[in-house]
């Protein structure tokens, strides 16, 4: 049977005090879909408010994967995203939060996301993230009491790259913010690859990031 993806995405289209447009980065959602695609998975999408996402970095289009989302079934199915609270996350396989500045505004305190993740998590299902989607990992606690974040190996946009990119628009440094709740955190050169499963929790740094995100996912659920 074929395996079931479900991507969380935010609704949140501005962000900080000069209400910076922002959105679902397009390559951290784009190329993550066209892998599972690609795998046969099949793909669904909620979004928090059970409003339409909006995307960021439209400029990427003529990347082909980002290209055959926009015009594909990617798009048009995220477009149709119904609202969190309104699906059954049990009947996934896998979930999977793509970034962009989009969930710094809307991700870090949401309570029936945590609780997703959390029940996610301990069933032994796969948690993905990517870039800023990690933010979503925050403040979620497991049934012990314990963060689930704490010493693990995970990995998010860094303060390196946010320091030239959207430090004075997000409301937190990310990379702190998991570090101070016992994260082990990995990073390398701004804006290179870097992906890292730690068990059945698979996390990336940026948008190079997105595709080895879900390939690591893939091969937790193909093991």
């Amino acid at each position: 049977m074929s395996k079931k993806i479900l991507i969380i995405a935010s609704n949140t289209s501005s962000i900080g005090p000069h209400k910076r447009r922002t959105g679902i980065f397009l390559p951290e959602v784009a190329h993550p879909y066209a892998e599972f695609d690609r795998a046969k998975y099949h793909v669904d999408f909620v979004s928090l408010t059970g409003e339409p996402p909006f995307l960021d970095a439209l400029n990427l289009a003529a990347d082909p994967d980002n290209l055959a989302f926009l015009v594909g079934k990617g798009w048009s199915d995220m477009l149709k995203a119904k609202k969190l609270a309104d699906v059954d996350v049990r009947a996934y396989d896998a979930i999977f939060v793509p970034g962009g500045l989009a969930p710094m505004a809307d991700m870090s305190e949401h309570p029936l996301l945590k609780q997703v993740i959390q029940e996610t998590y301990e069933r032994g299902a796969v948690v993905g993230a990517v870039c800023h989607g990690p933010v979503s990992l925050l403040n979620v606690k497991l049934s012990n009491g314990e963060y689930l974040i704490a010493g693990k190996n995970i990995t998010s946009f860094t303060n390196d790259e946010e320091e030239n990119y959207a430090k004075a628009d997000v409301p937190f440094e990310l990379e702190t913010a998991l570090v101070n709740q016992g994260a082990i955190f990995h990073k390398v050169d701004p804006w290179q690859p870097n992906s890292l499963a730690d068990g059945k929790l698979v996390t990336g740094q940026n948008p190079a990031s997105a595709k080895g995100v879900a390939e690591k996912m893939i091969a937790l659920l193909s093991a």
